[in-house]
């Protein structure tokens, strides 16, 4: 397979990729609104992937709330807080995965739940939660779209620091059954 290769990808699971998205962003939305109070652009970027999920379309303001949570992150004061908003730019741009075999899209599946991850982990004064945080909770609540949009993708690709061994980690973890 190369990168060149078409992947089958139908909207379905592309909802279904940007509603779980969506949900790993939101559990650490508070670290960004805390670092950033009243700076709204990662919410609605969370906001934006959820209308999409439930059935809305894919817009030129869902790719803006993407990019804008994106600049958001690289405004953010605290590490958390930018790792929070670029788990939201994440998930409004799992609405445009590409259908193409390449271990790029990969991290485009598993961006949000792996920079979420990377906010907890960058938490000051917090324990780590004992459910397993994001990453436990990803697992646990991966719908069945995301397995198998994976399963068409080569392994999640080498590099990106902390938030690419969390992608490699999730990756591995969700091809093997969770």
């Amino acid at each position: 397979m190369t990168d060149a290769d078409g992947i089958e990808l139908d909207e379905d699971e592309l909802r279904a990729i940007a509603g779980w998205a969506a949900a790993c962003a939101e559990r650490v939305l508070a670290l960004f609104e805390q670092d950033r109070p009243g700076d709204t652009r990662p919410r609605e970027a969370v906001d934006a992937a959820r209308a999409f999920a439930a059935g809305g379309r894919r817009t030129n303001a869902l790719r803006r709330c993407a990019w804008a949570a994106y600049k958001a992150a690289g405004e953010a004061g605290a590490s958390a807080a930018a790792d929070a908003a670029r788990a939201a730019s994440h998930a409004a741009a799992a609405a445009y995965l590409h259908p193409k075999a390449s271990a790029h899209q990969v991290k485009h599946v598993l961006g949000a739940a792996a920079h979420a991850a990377r906010a907890e982990e960058l938490s000051p004064g917090e324990d780590p939660p004992v459910d397993g945080g994001t990453p436990g909770w990803a697992r646990r609540h991966a719908p069945p779209a995301v397995v198998a949009v994976l399963a068409r993708l080569p392994a999640a690709p080498p590099g990106g620091g902390r938030p690419g061994e969390l992608i490699r980690e999730l990756d591995t973890a969700l091809r093997a059954g969770g």
